[in-house]
């Protein structure tokens, strides 16, 4: 059996329903297997995405996307922290 690559949307309502879970007195080993992954991808998860709401979640995936677009032109973020008109770049990020 291959292994299922979550999408992040699918990720965060999974942590809201072992929280619904937890909160109705299930175990968290019992509300994990309801959702059918291992309890270690669980923590896993709510280390990452805990507390993460839907549109916190779309904004992290539009910085991650302008951050991997500062790296295309050949330099760390960290250059970039003086503002894009200092640092000469387009402000636009390329897909």
């Amino acid at each position: 059996m291959g292994r299922k690559h979550h999408k992040a949307e699918e990720i965060v309502a999974k942590l809201r329903q072992v929280e619904v879970l937890t909160g109705q007195g299930r175990s968290i080993a019992e509300a994990a297997r309801s959702i059918e992954v291992s309890e270690q991808a669980y923590f896993r998860w709510r280390a990452e995405y805990g507390g993460m709401k839907t549109d916190q979640l779309k904004r992290l995936k539009e910085l991650e996307l302008a951050n991997m677009g500062l790296t295309r032109f050949g330099g760390h973020p960290e250059t970039f922290t003086r503002g894009a008109a200092d640092a000469e770049i387009p402000t636009t990020v390329f897909a």
